[in-house]
């Protein structure tokens, strides 16, 4: 544990990944939720291929997604980059966040948005006033699932980043490759530990979003 919060290379992987899940948690929460709501509205041809196209980053093997992303970016200057690294964790995340929401919106009442329109509201003041808090638990859920995504994605950090970007992951599995240290024991308790606290706080947001619904229903 001394080594792990003391070494450079260790130090410097922590502070990579708690720079670019949380990155790639923005921006994967705030496409997927516009995207999920998008979905929900409006019925059109070609939704429902649309729709596995949004998820595909779930079903796509990861090393063909690392592949085929390092020979994109490598033509436009995004390897070894903070944001290349931070896209391309953005997607395999925001999957998670449109799923959630979009189950989230199955009970999501849609006369509530239409009596704010009809009282003056805009779209964008009735989606923060109205939408967003009902489904809060569900963007929250997205968000989590698409943080854990990106904080444990190895695969694809092996391909895009450089030294300088290298995530706690992917120090760990350099550690394994080159020599077996006790450092990557105490690397994965915190990451278990870590784990543990997502899934009980995914636990809880599920019994409150089952709460608001049943108030929802009774009212």
């Amino acid at each position: 544990y001394d080594n792990l919060f003391t070494s450079d290379d260790w130090g410097r992987a922590m502070r990579n990944s708690f720079i670019v899940a949380p990155a790639a948690t923005l921006v994967a929460t705030v496409l997927g939720t516009m995207a999920a709501v998008g979905l929900a509205r409006v019925q059109f041809f070609g939704k429902g291929a649309l729709m596995s196209l949004l998820i595909a980053p779930m079903v796509v093997p990861i090393v063909v997604v690392g592949v085929s992303t390092y020979l994109f970016f490598a033509r436009i200057g995004l390897t070894d980059t903070y944001l290349g690294l931070i896209l391309v964790h953005a997607a395999l995340g925001a999957p998670f966040v449109v799923t959630t929401v979009l189950a989230t919106l199955q009970g999501f009442n849609q006369n509530l948005v239409k009596a704010s329109l009809s009282l003056g509201a805009g779209p964008v003041r009735t989606f923060f006033k109205v939408t967003l808090p009902v489904i809060a638990p569900g963007v929250i859920s997205g968000a989590l699932f698409a943080f854990a995504a990106s904080f444990d994605e190895v695969v694809v950090t092996l391909f895009l980043a450089g030294p300088e970007q290298a995530t706690l992951p992917r120090q760990m599995f350099s550690g394994i490759r080159e020599n077996l240290s006790p450092t990557i024991a105490a690397a994965a308790t915190l990451l278990i530990g870590f784990s543990i606290v997502l899934l009980l706080t995914l636990e809880w947001l599920r019994g409150r979003s089952e709460k608001l619904r049943t108030s929802s229903s009774e009212g």
